[in-house]
């Protein structure tokens, strides 16, 4: 992969996911769900330097310092990263030919992150089974991340475009 295609793979996975914030500002404004916090992303990677990998929850782990930016950072580094998987399901031509069936299959392997990842070791359990509405949080997890989809294949069109 060449330097170009590198930037324009960070464009759009900073692209993807303001899309998916727009998704969770939509979900909050108008059908009154509460946003995701990422200041709990944030605690957890400030915890990792002191040893602690796993939490009881989360929640109950006292708060550091920076944590809400560090949650945020966190969250678009990831949103970088994960929009490499068009390449790995497409190859290079992806961003030459953005393909929305490759965008919406990338948003749902990265559902795999929180569900296998972040929730357990947050102590919500695999696929926040340990959560007052397993269901529900399942769901708007999947909803996030067909929209980080959604947002993959405007945004590689939007590099596209303007290449």
């Amino acid at each position: 992969m060449d330097r170009v295609a590198v930037f324009q793979t960070v464009i759009t996975g900073l692209g993807a996911t303001c899309i998916m914030d727009l998704w969770s500002c939509f979900q909050k404004r108008i059908i009154k769900v509460p946003p995701l916090n990422y200041a709990l992303v944030g605690r957890w990677v400030l915890w990792l330097p002191r040893g602690k990998l796993w939490h009881n929850t989360i929640v109950s782990t006292p708060p550091v310092p920076k944590e809400f930016l560090t949650g945020w950072l966190f969250h678009y580094l990831a949103g970088i990263i994960f929009a490499f998987i068009p390449f790995f399901l497409r190859g290079p031509g992806w961003l030459r030919d953005p393909f929305l069936v490759t965008a919406l299959l990338s948003g749902l392997l990265t559902v795999l992150a929180p569900f296998i990842i972040l929730q357990p070791v947050f102590g919500f359990g695999i696929a926040a089974s340990r959560t007052p509405r397993p269901g529900l949080t399942r769901l708007l997890s999947l909803f996030a991340h067909l929209a980080y989809g959604v947002g993959l294949y405007i945004a590689a069109l939007s590099v596209n475009f303007c290449s």
